[in-house]
């Protein structure tokens, strides 16, 4: 596996190397002492997440606040989608900054979003089964967000507005200005 940090710091994608023949293919996903040395530092995932959504849903951006924040290993196990993080470390010198990454089915690559972060995607596939690690519990008291199309962040979801399907709760996010950090 090799990681390439992003502009982002502590914001890595990962690139397994896959053994492929006539049957098929296999590559390890994860390995938790090649992780860790890889992004030099500590993750201990404690919950596995997995959605499905289909084409233009957008599911951003999310963070948790506080002792509750989360680290993400995030992957697409089905389909393609833009993946989205969002530093919003204020002591940070890429604050409010964002990288978009696309991660499917044919590239297996996977992006490591540290604590202190939003993280959302969009799906630009017909479908799309998408799978997460998270380092911390998820607690409803704790969650926060911002709206996706913020205008200061000015991430290029790379559909158009039209074609995005949002949740009500998604929809009425506040800006960045506005989001409890």
């Amino acid at each position: 596996m090799i990681a390439k940090e992003t502009k982002l710091k502590g914001c890595f994608v990962l690139e397994p190397s896959v053994f492929e023949d006539k049957r098929g293919y296999f590559f390890e996903s994860y390995n938790q002492n090649k992780f860790n040395e890889l992004i030099e530092q500590e993750v201990n995932f404690v919950q596995d997440n997995q959605s499905f959504s289909t084409k233009g849903v957008l599911r951003a951006l999310h963070y948790q606040v506080g002792d509750h924040a989360q680290a993400k290993l995030v992957r697409v196990l089905q389909g393609r989608v833009l993946d989205v993080a969002v530093d919003l470390r204020k002591d940070s010198i890429t604050y409010k900054e964002h990288v978009a990454v696309e991660l499917s089915e044919d590239n297996k690559k996977q992006l490591f979003i540290p604590r202190g972060f939003a993280h959302g995607f969009v799906v630009l596939s017909d479908t799309a089964s998408f799978f997460y690690k998270c380092d911390n519990f998820y607690n409803k008291e704790a969650e926060g967000g911002i709206i996706y199309n913020d205008p200061e962040l000015k991430i290029d979801w790379k559909l158009d507005d039209k074609e995005l399907l949002v949740s009500e709760k998604d929809a009425i996010l506040p800006t960045l200005k506005k989001a409890r950090l």
